[in-house]
């Protein structure tokens, strides 16, 4: 587990003994894939994106060569793999992939590459592979190196992204890419004293002010973690960057991934640190931050409800939020060096509630370990992966190679638009289920011109007088609205 190996050196396998089986009502856990450990990968770590097509992509960390894949799955478990990786071309992938504007992928790998320390890359949706970057290219890696999270799209169809090292103190940058995959460093993280403004770059979001906001895992101004608890930063597309809050423990520790919500405030998690003393230095939180830096912590995990948050939050259309623990739970001594890991909710407010406890079926078929976070599908649904357990019979992992799972909670299904924001004339996708047949288009009241190119895709254009608002979609089965309001640039 790459994503960990600098803090925990977390490693959590399932034995095979019997557990009870946990049966919630309104919420079912389907197991969609069992990974093998052979040519289909093993241990995914990365969360899932659902495409243009319909189809659900993502990434395991071993392979055939030990290296990793990435893959294709169906909402029915139809699993290709369209990429093993080769050591030269990169390793070890853990971030999401990203469709971009031009409808093909993009992401990084922390290792491998020509100098061994991660690549930047682009995918087809046919499997098509390019190197974009080998990073690490330039003395002392003033490029970068060992990138560890997903991409970001920005309005001006950029991409930017960050190293969790290298730069020109060596503890990481955030960058911008080149048409050719190049990257231009916009900031090298350790700049101030003591790296006040953090080290150990991760999370990386575009908000709907146009600047870059971010977490750290390290670094800060707090004393009450070796090398810092981590950090909150907003960066501009210039490269100034603030930092909004610096984390000293009892508010958490380590935070990893961040997401801005319909009320404009940041939501996310850390991996330690809040009030609970059921875990040495705590067992992670679930925090809110302003865009002015007020943070409040809403919840301490207390092993018993989870351990360890690693994944991204996703705010669902009930306005929760949805999550997963890669450890703690109610799976008992399922596992072999802790509990499973969880699915949880949690309101605005704070009130947790635990959907799902890993590892709860024999043998830890229904997966365990979630690493990577869940994404809500325009089904829905919500899906994601667990790095361990899993029903395929193999040696080649001990003792099971990972799952892909779909939760599924009641919700209804929605449309969501690539992008979420735009000028008047601007190109959108509109994804959904069952669009064939669909009848009209509307950005907050207002109709727009559009193509149904497939069932799970619509195109269409920003229209004249639009304003911020939901986009709805007519079908025969009734009307869908967006998941989040598509914002008009004016």
């Amino acid at each position: 587990m790459q994503k960990f190996k600098r803090l925990f050196a977390i490693s959590a396998s399932c034995l095979f003994i019997l557990a009870p089986a946990i049966a919630a009502p309104a919420q079912t856990l389907t197991v969609l894939y069992s990974f093998s450990g052979g040519g289909d990968g093993a241990g995914p770590q990365a969360p899932l994106v659902q495409a243009t097509d319909g189809n659900f992509y993502g990434s395991a960390d071993e392979g055939t060569n030990n290296y990793g894949t990435i893959f294709r799955i169906s909402s029915g478990g139809a699993f290709t793999v369209l990429h093993t990786f080769e050591l030269t071309d990169g390793a070890h992938p853990e971030a999401a992939l990203i469709q971009a504007a031009n409808g093909n992928f993009y992401g990084t790998a922390p290792q491998g590459g020509s100098n061994g320390y991660g690549t930047l890359f682009e995918l087809t949706l046919s499997g098509t592979f390019t190197a974009l970057h080998n990073f690490c290219s330039q003395s002392n890696c003033r490029d970068g190196a060992t990138p560890q999270t997903a991409l970001v799209q920005a309005a001006n169809q950029r991409l930017f992204g960050t190293t969790g090292a290298g730069g020109t103190n060596g503890y990481g940058t955030l960058f911008r890419a080149n048409p050719n995959g190049t990257p231009t460093i916009l900031y090298n993280f350790c700049s101030q004293s003591g790296c006040a403004d953090g080290l150990d770059p991760y999370a990386l979001i575009q908000a709907a002010d146009g600047s870059f906001y971010g977490t750290t895992v390290q670094g800060g101004s707090s004393a009450n973690c070796t090398g810092g608890c981590g950090t909150v930063f907003r960066i501009t597309l210039g490269g100034t960057l603030t930092t909004l809050h610096s984390f000293d423990l009892t508010d958490g520790g380590n935070p990893y991934e961040l997401i801005q919500a319909i009320d404009g405030n940041f939501y996310g998690t850390t991996l330690a640190g809040g009030t609970s003393e059921a875990c040495v230095d705590g067992c992670g939180t679930v925090f809110k931050i302003t865009p002015g830096g007020t943070l409040t912590t809403l919840h301490s995990f207390d092993l018993t409800d989870g351990k360890y948050p690693s994944g991204a939050l996703v705010q669902a259309t009930d306005g929760s939020f949805y999550g997963t623990t890669l450890e703690g739970g109610d799976s008992g001594s399922s596992c072999l060096y802790a509990t499973c890991g969880t699915i949880f909710k949690i309101t605005p407010a704070g009130r947790l509630t635990t959907l799902y406890d890993f590892c709860s079926l024999y043998q830890c078929y229904d997966g365990a370990n979630p690493v990577g976070g869940l994404i809500q599908s325009t089904d829905g649904n919500f899906y994601g992966t667990a790095e361990t357990g899993g029903s395929a019979e193999t040696g080649d992992c001990s003792p099971s190679c990972g799952t892909v799972f779909r939760l599924s909670v009641g919700l209804g299904p929605f449309v969501e638009t690539q992008t979420t924001s735009g000028r008047v004339g601007a190109h959108v996708n509109i994804l959904g289920t069952s669009l064939t047949g669909a009848t009209g288009v509307t950005f907050n009241g207002t109709s727009a011109t559009f193509t149904v190119v497939s069932p799970s895709l619509i195109t269409t254009t920003v229209p004249a007088g639009a304003t911020t608002g939901t986009v709805q979609v007519v079908t025969p089965g009734g009307t869908l609205s967006s998941n989040v309001p598509f914002r008009v640039i004016p």
